[in-house]
Protein backbone atom coordinates (compact mmCIF):
# COMPACT_ATOMS: atom_id res chain seq x y z
CA UNK A 1 0.00 0.00 0.00
CA UNK A 2 1.42 3.37 -1.09
CA UNK A 3 1.95 6.12 1.46
CA UNK A 4 -0.21 9.19 1.06
CA UNK A 5 1.14 12.73 0.55
CA UNK A 6 -0.69 16.05 0.71
CA UNK A 7 0.62 18.85 -1.57
CA UNK A 8 -0.42 22.38 -0.59
CA UNK A 9 0.24 25.27 -2.99
CA UNK A 10 -1.90 28.12 -4.29
CA UNK A 11 -0.36 27.77 -7.76
CA UNK A 12 -2.21 25.04 -9.67
CA UNK A 13 0.60 24.42 -12.13
CA UNK A 14 3.06 23.83 -9.29
CA UNK A 15 0.63 21.50 -7.49
CA UNK A 16 0.00 19.47 -10.61
CA UNK A 17 3.68 19.35 -11.51
CA UNK A 18 4.67 17.89 -8.11
CA UNK A 19 1.65 15.58 -8.02
CA UNK A 20 2.63 14.06 -11.38
CA UNK A 21 6.25 13.67 -10.28
CA UNK A 22 5.34 11.82 -7.07
CA UNK A 23 2.23 9.90 -8.11
CA UNK A 24 4.19 6.86 -9.27
CA UNK A 25 5.62 6.24 -5.80
CA UNK A 26 2.95 7.72 -3.55
CA UNK A 27 -0.78 8.33 -3.37
CA UNK A 28 -1.09 12.11 -3.81
CA UNK A 29 -3.87 14.51 -2.77
CA UNK A 30 -3.73 18.30 -3.17
CA UNK A 31 -5.08 21.48 -1.58
CA UNK A 32 -4.97 25.12 -2.76
CA UNK A 33 -4.72 26.75 0.67
CA UNK A 34 -4.24 26.13 4.39
CA UNK A 35 -7.95 25.83 5.19
CA UNK A 36 -8.51 23.12 2.59
CA UNK A 37 -5.32 21.39 3.73
CA UNK A 38 -6.53 21.19 7.36
CA UNK A 39 -9.85 19.75 6.16
CA UNK A 40 -7.96 17.07 4.24
CA UNK A 41 -5.87 16.21 7.30
CA UNK A 42 -8.91 16.06 9.58
CA UNK A 43 -10.81 13.77 7.22
CA UNK A 44 -7.93 11.45 6.28
CA UNK A 45 -5.68 10.04 9.02
CA UNK A 46 -3.64 8.07 6.46
CA UNK A 47 -1.75 11.15 5.18
CA UNK A 48 1.90 10.66 6.13
CA UNK A 49 3.55 13.80 4.72
CA UNK A 50 2.55 17.35 3.85
CA UNK A 51 4.48 19.24 1.20
CA UNK A 52 3.53 22.93 1.57
CA UNK A 53 4.56 26.26 0.13
CA UNK A 54 5.47 28.83 2.78
CA UNK A 55 3.97 31.86 1.01
CA UNK A 56 0.26 31.48 0.27
CA UNK A 57 -2.77 33.82 0.43
CA UNK A 58 -4.54 33.63 3.78
CA UNK A 59 -2.71 31.51 6.34
CA UNK A 60 0.90 30.93 5.31
CA UNK A 61 2.73 27.62 5.29
CA UNK A 62 4.38 28.18 8.67
CA UNK A 63 1.05 28.72 10.42
CA UNK A 64 -0.36 25.68 8.61
CA UNK A 65 2.62 23.57 9.65
CA UNK A 66 2.21 24.43 13.34
CA UNK A 67 -1.54 23.71 13.27
CA UNK A 68 -1.01 20.45 11.36
CA UNK A 69 1.77 19.27 13.70
CA UNK A 70 -0.30 20.13 16.77
CA UNK A 71 -3.21 18.05 15.49
CA UNK A 72 -1.08 15.28 13.93
CA UNK A 73 2.29 14.97 15.72
CA UNK A 74 3.44 12.08 13.50
CA UNK A 75 2.93 14.04 10.27
CA UNK A 76 6.12 14.72 8.27
CA UNK A 77 6.32 18.24 6.81
CA UNK A 78 8.51 19.49 3.95
CA UNK A 79 8.27 23.21 3.15
CA UNK A 80 8.73 24.95 -0.20
CA UNK A 81 10.38 28.35 -0.26
CA UNK A 82 11.76 30.89 -2.71
CA UNK A 83 15.56 31.14 -2.81
CA UNK A 84 15.53 34.45 -0.94
CA UNK A 85 13.58 32.98 2.02
CA UNK A 86 15.93 30.15 2.98
CA UNK A 87 16.58 31.68 6.41
CA UNK A 88 12.85 31.55 7.07
CA UNK A 89 12.77 27.87 6.08
CA UNK A 90 15.72 27.03 8.33
CA UNK A 91 13.97 28.76 11.23
CA UNK A 92 10.84 26.74 10.40
CA UNK A 93 12.81 23.52 10.83
CA UNK A 94 13.51 24.54 14.43
CA UNK A 95 9.74 24.83 14.86
CA UNK A 96 9.09 21.30 13.62
CA UNK A 97 9.53 21.15 9.83
CA UNK A 98 11.40 18.06 8.68
CA UNK A 99 13.03 19.61 5.61
CA UNK A 100 12.66 22.31 2.97
CA UNK A 101 13.04 22.73 -0.80
CA UNK A 102 13.70 25.85 -2.81
CA UNK A 103 11.68 26.88 -5.84
CA UNK A 104 11.85 26.19 -8.70
CA UNK A 105 11.62 22.56 -7.56
CA UNK A 106 14.21 20.10 -8.80
CA UNK A 107 12.52 16.72 -9.39
CA UNK A 108 15.45 14.64 -8.11
CA UNK A 109 15.65 16.74 -4.95
CA UNK A 110 11.87 16.55 -4.52
CA UNK A 111 11.85 12.75 -4.54
CA UNK A 112 14.96 12.56 -2.35
CA UNK A 113 13.71 14.97 0.35
CA UNK A 114 10.23 13.43 0.49
CA UNK A 115 11.62 9.91 0.88
CA UNK A 116 14.15 11.10 3.48
CA UNK A 117 11.43 12.75 5.61
CA UNK A 118 9.14 9.71 5.37
CA UNK A 119 11.98 7.34 6.23
CA UNK A 120 12.84 9.35 9.34
CA UNK A 121 9.22 9.21 10.48
CA UNK A 122 8.99 5.48 9.77
CA UNK A 123 12.07 4.92 11.91
CA UNK A 124 10.65 7.08 14.70
CA UNK A 125 7.37 5.15 14.57
CA UNK A 126 9.27 1.84 14.77
CA UNK A 127 11.28 3.08 17.76
CA UNK A 128 8.12 4.26 19.53
CA UNK A 129 6.42 0.95 18.79
CA UNK A 130 9.40 -0.97 20.11
CA UNK A 131 9.50 1.20 23.22
CA UNK A 132 5.78 0.55 23.78
CA UNK A 133 6.39 -3.19 23.40
CA UNK A 134 9.27 -3.06 25.87
CA UNK A 135 7.19 -1.04 28.32
CA UNK A 136 4.42 -3.61 27.94
CA UNK A 137 6.79 -6.51 28.41
CA UNK A 138 9.14 -5.15 31.05
CA UNK A 139 7.58 -2.02 32.49
CA UNK A 140 4.82 -1.63 35.07
CA UNK A 141 2.27 -2.17 32.28
CA UNK A 142 3.08 -5.89 32.44
CA UNK A 143 2.45 -6.12 36.19
CA UNK A 144 -1.28 -6.43 36.69
CA UNK A 145 -3.12 -5.50 39.87
CA UNK A 146 -5.62 -3.05 41.29
CA UNK A 147 -5.52 -4.33 44.88
CA UNK A 148 -4.19 -2.10 47.64
CA UNK A 149 -1.21 -4.43 48.06
CA UNK A 150 -0.22 -4.09 44.40
CA UNK A 151 -0.84 -0.35 44.34
CA UNK A 152 1.68 -0.12 47.17
CA UNK A 153 4.15 -2.13 45.05
CA UNK A 154 3.63 0.19 42.05
CA UNK A 155 4.11 3.25 44.24
CA UNK A 156 7.35 1.94 45.75
CA UNK A 157 8.71 0.92 42.32
CA UNK A 158 8.09 4.43 40.98
CA UNK A 159 9.78 5.95 44.03
CA UNK A 160 12.76 3.59 44.05
CA UNK A 161 13.45 3.35 40.31
CA UNK A 162 14.93 6.86 39.74
CA UNK A 163 17.42 6.36 42.59
CA UNK A 164 20.49 4.12 42.72
CA UNK A 165 19.47 2.51 46.01
CA UNK A 166 19.83 -1.26 46.42
CA UNK A 167 16.46 -3.01 46.47
CA UNK A 168 15.50 -6.25 48.22
CA UNK A 169 12.43 -7.96 46.78
CA UNK A 170 10.76 -10.42 49.15
CA UNK A 171 7.81 -12.67 48.41
CA UNK A 172 6.75 -16.24 47.62
CA UNK A 173 7.83 -17.98 44.43
CA UNK A 174 5.78 -17.07 41.38
CA UNK A 175 4.85 -13.55 42.49
CA UNK A 176 6.79 -11.83 39.71
CA UNK A 177 9.96 -10.65 41.42
CA UNK A 178 12.00 -10.62 38.20
CA UNK A 179 9.25 -8.62 36.44
CA UNK A 180 9.43 -6.03 39.21
CA UNK A 181 13.24 -5.99 39.03
CA UNK A 182 13.07 -5.35 35.27
CA UNK A 183 10.50 -2.60 35.82
CA UNK A 184 12.81 -0.91 38.34
CA UNK A 185 15.65 -1.10 35.81
CA UNK A 186 13.58 0.15 32.87
CA UNK A 187 12.18 3.07 34.84
CA UNK A 188 15.62 4.09 36.07
CA UNK A 189 18.40 6.27 34.58
CA UNK A 190 20.21 2.97 33.89
CA UNK A 191 17.52 1.80 31.44
CA UNK A 192 19.91 2.05 28.46
CA UNK A 193 22.43 -0.15 30.26
CA UNK A 194 22.29 -3.94 30.60
CA UNK A 195 19.93 -5.88 32.86
CA UNK A 196 21.71 -9.07 33.97
CA UNK A 197 19.77 -11.71 35.92
CA UNK A 198 21.47 -14.43 37.96
CA UNK A 199 19.53 -17.31 39.50
CA UNK A 200 21.93 -18.15 42.31
CA UNK A 201 20.28 -21.46 43.27
CA UNK A 202 20.83 -22.79 39.74
CA UNK A 203 24.64 -22.36 39.86
CA UNK A 204 26.91 -24.82 41.59
CA UNK A 205 28.63 -23.24 44.65
CA UNK A 206 32.02 -24.29 43.23
CA UNK A 207 31.36 -22.33 40.03
CA UNK A 208 29.51 -19.37 41.50
CA UNK A 209 32.54 -17.14 42.22
CA UNK A 210 33.83 -17.46 38.64
CA UNK A 211 30.31 -16.96 37.27
CA UNK A 212 29.82 -13.74 39.22
CA UNK A 213 33.29 -12.20 39.08
CA UNK A 214 34.82 -13.82 36.01
CA UNK A 215 38.21 -15.48 35.78
CA UNK A 216 41.61 -15.17 34.14
CA UNK A 217 43.10 -17.72 31.79
CA UNK A 218 44.61 -20.56 33.84
CA UNK A 219 42.80 -19.60 37.05
CA UNK A 220 41.67 -23.22 37.38
CA UNK A 221 41.55 -26.40 35.34
CA UNK A 222 39.50 -25.72 32.24
CA UNK A 223 39.94 -21.94 32.33
CA UNK A 224 41.40 -21.74 28.82
CA UNK A 225 40.65 -18.04 28.37
CA UNK A 226 39.69 -14.97 30.33
CA UNK A 227 35.95 -14.82 31.00
CA UNK A 228 33.88 -11.78 31.97
CA UNK A 229 31.60 -12.40 34.96
CA UNK A 230 28.09 -11.17 35.60
CA UNK A 231 29.24 -8.15 37.62
CA UNK A 232 31.38 -6.96 34.73
CA UNK A 233 28.64 -7.71 32.18
CA UNK A 234 26.18 -5.57 34.18
CA UNK A 235 28.45 -2.51 34.26
CA UNK A 236 26.42 0.74 33.98
CA UNK A 237 23.25 -1.31 34.38
CA UNK A 238 21.42 -3.47 36.91
CA UNK A 239 22.41 -6.84 38.35
CA UNK A 240 19.46 -8.93 39.56
CA UNK A 241 20.49 -11.55 42.14
CA UNK A 242 17.59 -13.98 42.45
CA UNK A 243 17.32 -16.32 45.44
CA UNK A 244 19.98 -14.37 47.32
CA UNK A 245 19.43 -16.54 50.41
CA UNK A 246 21.18 -19.41 48.57
CA UNK A 247 24.46 -17.51 48.22
CA UNK A 248 27.27 -19.29 50.18
CA UNK A 249 28.76 -17.35 53.10
CA UNK A 250 32.21 -17.13 51.47
CA UNK A 251 30.67 -15.45 48.38
CA UNK A 252 28.60 -13.17 50.61
CA UNK A 253 31.86 -11.67 51.91
CA UNK A 254 32.95 -10.86 48.36
CA UNK A 255 29.55 -9.36 47.48
CA UNK A 256 29.73 -7.15 50.56
CA UNK A 257 33.12 -5.87 49.40
CA UNK A 258 31.72 -5.05 45.95
CA UNK A 259 28.88 -3.09 47.53
CA UNK A 260 31.30 -1.21 49.79
CA UNK A 261 34.24 -0.63 47.45
CA UNK A 262 32.52 -0.76 44.03
CA UNK A 263 35.29 -3.02 42.77
CA UNK A 264 36.12 -6.74 42.59
CA UNK A 265 38.84 -9.10 41.37
CA UNK A 266 38.53 -11.76 38.71
CA UNK A 267 39.39 -15.25 39.88
CA UNK A 268 43.13 -15.72 39.36
CA UNK A 269 43.93 -11.99 39.38
CA UNK A 270 44.96 -9.44 41.99
CA UNK A 271 44.02 -6.46 39.82
CA UNK A 272 40.84 -4.64 40.92
CA UNK A 273 38.06 -4.13 38.38
CA UNK A 274 35.86 -1.08 38.93
CA UNK A 275 32.14 -1.57 38.55
CA UNK A 276 29.18 0.79 38.30
CA UNK A 277 26.10 -1.31 38.91
CA UNK A 278 22.85 -1.25 40.80
CA UNK A 279 21.94 -4.37 42.77
CA UNK A 280 18.39 -5.68 43.00
CA UNK A 281 18.21 -8.87 45.08
CA UNK A 282 15.26 -11.20 45.58
CA UNK A 283 14.33 -13.99 47.94
CA UNK A 284 11.38 -16.22 48.72
CA UNK A 285 12.78 -16.90 52.19
CA UNK A 286 12.62 -14.98 55.47
CA UNK A 287 16.06 -13.43 55.10
CA UNK A 288 15.96 -11.91 58.60
CA UNK A 289 15.43 -15.42 59.98
CA UNK A 290 18.42 -16.61 57.94
CA UNK A 291 20.50 -13.87 59.60
CA UNK A 292 19.39 -15.01 63.06
CA UNK A 293 20.27 -18.60 62.16
CA UNK A 294 23.74 -17.59 60.99
CA UNK A 295 23.03 -18.56 57.37
CA UNK A 296 23.27 -15.01 56.05
CA UNK A 297 25.61 -12.19 57.01
CA UNK A 298 23.93 -9.45 58.98
CA UNK A 299 26.08 -6.68 57.49
CA UNK A 300 25.25 -7.84 53.96
CA UNK A 301 21.56 -8.07 54.84
CA UNK A 302 21.49 -4.41 55.84
CA UNK A 303 23.47 -3.44 52.73
CA UNK A 304 20.91 -5.15 50.53
CA UNK A 305 17.85 -4.08 52.50
CA UNK A 306 18.06 -0.35 51.71
CA UNK A 307 14.62 -0.49 50.08
CA UNK A 308 12.55 -3.51 51.12
CA UNK A 309 9.70 -4.30 48.75
CA UNK A 310 7.36 -7.18 49.61
CA UNK A 311 5.36 -8.84 46.82
CA UNK A 312 2.10 -10.33 48.11
CA UNK A 313 0.98 -13.90 47.47
CA UNK A 314 -1.89 -14.23 45.02
CA UNK A 315 -4.23 -15.52 47.75
CA UNK A 316 -3.73 -12.17 49.50
CA UNK A 317 -4.83 -10.25 46.39
CA UNK A 318 -7.61 -12.51 45.10
CA UNK A 319 -9.44 -9.48 43.72
CA UNK A 320 -6.71 -9.23 41.06
CA UNK A 321 -7.41 -12.73 39.69
CA UNK A 322 -10.01 -11.60 37.07
CA UNK A 323 -7.55 -8.93 35.81
CA UNK A 324 -4.73 -11.46 35.56
CA UNK A 325 -6.96 -14.03 33.86
CA UNK A 326 -8.00 -11.38 31.33
CA UNK A 327 -4.35 -10.58 30.59
CA UNK A 328 -3.44 -14.24 30.11
CA UNK A 329 -6.51 -14.96 27.96
CA UNK A 330 -5.40 -12.18 25.62
CA UNK A 331 -1.92 -13.68 25.52
CA UNK A 332 -3.09 -17.23 24.79
CA UNK A 333 -5.76 -16.78 22.18
CA UNK A 334 -8.55 -14.44 23.23
CA UNK A 335 -11.03 -16.87 24.81
CA UNK A 336 -13.45 -15.84 27.56
CA UNK A 337 -14.20 -17.37 30.97
CA UNK A 338 -17.70 -18.10 32.26
CA UNK A 339 -18.74 -16.54 35.61
CA UNK A 340 -18.91 -20.03 37.18
CA UNK A 341 -15.37 -20.87 36.07
CA UNK A 342 -14.08 -17.52 37.31
CA UNK A 343 -15.57 -18.16 40.77
CA UNK A 344 -13.66 -21.43 40.96
CA UNK A 345 -10.43 -19.71 39.97
CA UNK A 346 -10.97 -16.98 42.57
CA UNK A 347 -11.64 -19.58 45.30
CA UNK A 348 -8.47 -21.58 44.65
CA UNK A 349 -5.51 -20.64 46.94
CA UNK A 350 -2.88 -20.65 44.15
CA UNK A 351 0.15 -21.94 46.06
CA UNK A 352 2.25 -21.31 42.93
CA UNK A 353 0.93 -17.72 42.74
CA UNK A 354 0.78 -15.79 39.44
CA UNK A 355 3.05 -18.26 37.66
CA UNK A 356 0.66 -21.12 38.46
CA UNK A 357 -2.36 -19.06 37.36
CA UNK A 358 -0.71 -18.22 34.04
CA UNK A 359 0.09 -21.88 33.36
CA UNK A 360 -3.45 -22.91 34.29
CA UNK A 361 -5.02 -20.35 31.94
CA UNK A 362 -2.76 -21.48 29.11
CA UNK A 363 -3.76 -25.13 29.63
CA UNK A 364 -7.46 -24.29 29.82
CA UNK A 365 -7.19 -22.30 26.59
CA UNK A 366 -5.66 -25.33 24.89
CA UNK A 367 -8.10 -27.89 26.30
CA UNK A 368 -11.38 -25.96 26.07
CA UNK A 369 -13.26 -27.05 22.92
CA UNK A 370 -15.17 -23.75 22.63
CA UNK A 371 -14.43 -20.05 22.74
CA UNK A 372 -15.48 -19.89 26.40
CA UNK A 373 -13.72 -21.63 29.27
CA UNK A 374 -16.47 -23.18 31.35
CA UNK A 375 -16.70 -24.78 34.76
CA UNK A 376 -16.03 -28.18 33.18
CA UNK A 377 -12.69 -26.91 31.79
CA UNK A 378 -11.30 -25.95 35.21
CA UNK A 379 -8.92 -28.68 36.47
CA UNK A 380 -10.40 -30.90 39.21
CA UNK A 381 -7.84 -29.93 41.85
CA UNK A 382 -8.81 -26.29 41.45
CA UNK A 383 -12.47 -27.16 41.76
CA UNK A 384 -11.68 -28.89 45.03
CA UNK A 385 -9.59 -25.93 46.14
CA UNK A 386 -6.79 -28.24 47.22
CA UNK A 387 -3.09 -28.03 46.45
CA UNK A 388 -2.18 -29.30 43.03
CA UNK A 389 -0.26 -32.58 43.09
CA UNK A 390 2.53 -33.43 40.71
CA UNK A 391 0.68 -36.49 39.40
CA UNK A 392 -2.42 -34.44 38.57
CA UNK A 393 -0.29 -31.80 36.89
CA UNK A 394 1.44 -34.45 34.85
CA UNK A 395 -1.88 -35.94 33.78
CA UNK A 396 -3.15 -32.51 32.74
CA UNK A 397 -0.02 -31.86 30.69
CA UNK A 398 -0.29 -35.25 28.97
CA UNK A 399 -3.95 -34.60 28.11
CA UNK A 400 -3.01 -31.21 26.69
CA UNK A 401 -0.22 -32.73 24.60
CA UNK A 402 -2.46 -35.52 23.27
CA UNK A 403 -5.16 -33.06 22.25
CA UNK A 404 -2.75 -30.73 20.43
CA UNK A 405 -1.11 -33.61 18.55
CA UNK A 406 -4.50 -35.12 17.62
CA UNK A 407 -5.79 -31.83 16.20
CA UNK A 408 -2.50 -31.30 14.35
CA UNK A 409 -2.88 -34.72 12.73
CA UNK A 410 -6.48 -33.91 11.74
CA UNK A 411 -5.21 -30.67 10.13
CA UNK A 412 -2.49 -32.48 8.20
CA UNK A 413 0.25 -30.86 10.26
CA UNK A 414 -0.94 -27.31 9.46
CA UNK A 415 -0.16 -25.42 12.66
CA UNK A 416 -2.18 -22.35 11.73
CA UNK A 417 -5.32 -24.40 11.15
CA UNK A 418 -4.69 -26.42 14.31
CA UNK A 419 -4.32 -23.23 16.37
CA UNK A 420 -7.59 -21.88 14.95
CA UNK A 421 -9.43 -25.12 15.72
CA UNK A 422 -8.03 -25.22 19.25
CA UNK A 423 -8.87 -21.55 19.78
CA UNK A 424 -5.32 -20.60 20.71
CA UNK A 425 -2.70 -18.38 19.09
CA UNK A 426 -0.07 -19.69 16.65
CA UNK A 427 2.59 -18.48 19.08
CA UNK A 428 1.17 -20.73 21.81
CA UNK A 429 1.06 -23.84 19.60
CA UNK A 430 4.63 -23.24 18.38
CA UNK A 431 5.84 -22.89 21.97
CA UNK A 432 4.00 -26.03 23.02
CA UNK A 433 5.53 -28.04 20.18
CA UNK A 434 8.97 -26.79 21.23
CA UNK A 435 8.24 -28.00 24.79
CA UNK A 436 7.32 -31.42 23.40
CA UNK A 437 10.56 -31.50 21.39
CA UNK A 438 8.73 -31.52 18.05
Amino acid sequence: MMEKILIVDDEKDTRDFMARALSGQYEVVTAADAELAMRQLESDASIRLMLSDIRMPGEDGLTLMKAAKAAHPNLAVVLLTAFGSIDQAVAAMKDGADDFLTKPVDLDQLELRVEKALKAHRLEAEVNDLKAQLDEKYGLGNIVGSSLAMQRVFRMVRQAAPTDATVLLEGPSGTGKELVARAIHNLSPRAKGPFVAVELAAISPTLLEAELFGHEKGAFTGAVARRVGRFEAANHGTLFLDEISEMPLEIQVKLLRVLQEREFQRLGSNDPVKTDIRIVAATNRDLAAYVRAGKFREDLYYRLNVIDLHLPALKDRAGDIPLLVGRFLKEFGGKTVSPEAMKLLEAYPWPGNVRELRNAVEKMCVLSPTGEIGEEDVPDEMKRGGARTLSTAGTLEETEKEKILAVLEECGGNRTKAAERLGISRRTIYRKLEEYGL
